[in-house]
């Protein structure tokens, strides 16, 4: 059999995972919803067309897959919740007491992260 033809299986079974983590991640403030989402969008892309059609033309997720895809934008509601989750984050690991070494390492890549999330282009 040749490889070609487990590659759409493997796709597929990628693009659920992702999707699955990413509709976790709406109810979980630490875990990420859009980054999963767009990743599902690539896998279901090489793999189903019909699922990621599907996905394109879902109203909560389609939207801002297309923006992203589109511009690299991000609604500025997304981007205040991606930021206050970050915070939130960094807030319980200083009252977790975390060493000062994870704490830096923690706010220097919430940092990086925010300041990415922020500066993309509003959808």
């Amino acid at each position: 059999m040749p490889s070609h033809r487990l590659a759409r299986p493997v796709w597929v079974a990628a693009g659920s995972v992702a999707l699955a983590l990413g509709v976790i991640g709406i109810a979980l403030p630490i875990l990420p919803t859009t980054p999963f989402l767009l990743l599902a969008g690539l896998c279901y892309g090489k793999g189903s067309p019909r699922l990621r059609l599907w996905l394109e033309t879902h109203p909560r997720f389609g939207p801002p897959i297309l923006a992203w895809e589109r511009s690299g934008a991000i609604a500025r509601p997304h981007k205040r919740l991606a930021v206050t989750m970050m915070a939130a984050a960094f807030v319980l690991s200083l009252a977790m007491g975390l060493p000062a070494y994870a704490l830096a390492l923690q706010a220097a890549c919430l940092i990086g992260a925010g300041t990415f999330v922020w500066t993309r282009p509003d959808a």
